[in-house]
């Protein structure tokens, strides 16, 4: 592939309470970055206030995790600086990375997605029919999350959400399998299965090698892979994505799925979910972070 840029900032860490898995992220894209022949700054973020972009940058690689990478902040300061960056823009960032204006705009084109409501104060139990899935509308890495199966389980629950955020979404709890689908370039990758312990991915469980399986391809009927696939397109589609990210999703029993977010910046550790489905595909992670990288624009 043609390369569009030859001197790149790779920018990671951050304020958020991500900071440490958006270090591995970053550090990984610079290493693949450089054996795919760039070279490359590694910027460690510390203030959402300005960007220590080096001179002669000619493109940047968010790979901040969270609040300010995620949710619009990055890329409206580069926007402004005319510097061209990875992902999507900052209002398809800002839109996915609110669960509660995620959800509203998938339902409205049409994807399924688990019943739930957002609520911005402690009702004192459970809002839906138990079980149910707890989590803080601007967060990720399941950070805050907590699935709950009994009454009791509601206070601590409601409690580790709140404390990153005053609106906490609550989604009925899915049964099944969890399944992720990435895309990259227009390309949807396989379907990745996560088989965590006790059917709970959560950050322990994400950042923990060798704690949870992954299948990949997910051992599925081909109609469901394909669904799912076509599905991850769709909730793609309706955040006004670009270029790259992951959609997460939750199988029931009876074969019918359920999108539960989609990731704008999703991981590139060692155990991250993107690069096992590219490696899958045929793409090994240096070009899996030059395909990427090729992509970057001012939007």
């Amino acid at each position: 592939m043609k390369k569009r840029f030859r001197r790149v900032a790779v920018l990671m860490g951050g304020t958020s309470a991500e900071r440490a898995v958006s270090m591995k992220s970053g550090a990984a894209v610079a290493r693949g970055l450089r054996a795919a022949g760039y070279e490359v700054a590694e910027v460690d973020v510390v203030s959402e206030d300005r960007l220590p972009i080096p001179a002669g940058t000619e493109a940047v690689f968010i790979a901040l995790h969270g609040a300010f990478g995620e949710d619009g902040g990055a890329q409206s300061l580069l926007r402004a600086m005319g510097i061209p960056y990875t992902g999507s823009g900052p209002e398809s960032c800002r839109l996915a990375f609110d669960k509660t204006l995620a959800r509203d705009a998938m339902a409205r084109a049409g994807v399924p997605i688990p019943e739930g409501v957002t609520i911005h104060a402690d009702p004192g139990a459970c809002p839906i029919p138990l079980p149910a899935v707890v989590k803080p509308a601007r967060q990720g890495s399941s950070i805050g999350c907590s699935r709950v199966e009994s009454p009791d389980a509601w206070a601590a629950a409601f409690a580790a959400a709140w404390a990153h955020g005053s609106d906490v979404v609550v989604e009925r709890f899915i049964a099944g399998r969890e399944l992720t689908v990435g895309i990259v370039a227009g390309e949807v990758l396989p379907v990745v299965e996560i088989v965590a312990p006790d059917d709970h991915f959560s950050y322990w469980a994400k950042y923990t090698p060798g704690v949870t399986q992954y299948r990949v391809p997910a051992p599925l009927p081909e109609p469901t892979a394909e669904g799912v696939r076509a599905c991850a397109r769709r909730v793609f589609e309706a955040l006004g994505a670009s270029d790259f990210g992951r959609a997460d999703f939750r199988l029931a029993p009876d074969g019918s799925w359920f999108a539960l977010e989609l990731n704008t910046i999703p991981g590139f550790t060692e155990t991250s979910l993107l690069p096992k489905a590219a490696a899958a595909a045929g793409l090994p992670f240096p070009e899996l972070c030059d395909r990427i990288l090729n992509l970057a624009s001012v939007r």
